[in-house]
């Protein structure tokens, strides 16, 4: 059964930082490639691509919104993907999400991914 389990959301001032796991089992890791969406609780909000990351590590692609901000990378020995996050607004609060694309590369495309995580909290206050 594959599980993916992210941690390391919480309550952050804006220009804080904070750094997310994503620890994945049931899968063989190193053949998936990785994604971070984010949810924002707005009615009729859709999932948002935020960062996504090779099976290798060797590439990754950001949302415009994050990008210089955030930096995604994976540990392909401990099975886990993190999502770096700096310089954090309060427009980046949302459940952030990770995903498994069974792909040398996810994209940006939230339909593509095979399995997701249940999220992890994200608040920042102004």
């Amino acid at each position: 059964q594959v599980q993916l389990v992210e941690s390391g959301g919480g309550l952050v001032q804006a220009g804080g930082s904070l750094r997310l796991s994503c620890a994945a089992s049931g899968l063989t890791f190193s053949t998936y490639a990785m994604g971070w969406f984010r949810q924002a609780p707005a009615p009729g909000k859709e999932r948002e691509f935020v960062a996504a990351i090779s099976t290798s590590g060797g590439t990754s692609y950001y949302a415009d919104s994050v990008k210089g901000r955030f930096t995604i990378s994976r540990d392909n020995a401990k099975n886990t993907v993190y999502l770096q996050m700096n310089s954090l607004k309060p427009e980046d609060t949302a459940a952030y999400l990770c995903a498994a694309d069974y792909a040398i590369f996810g994209g940006s495309s939230w339909f593509a991914y095979d399995y997701w995580g249940q999220g992890t909290q994200v608040t920042v206050s102004s």
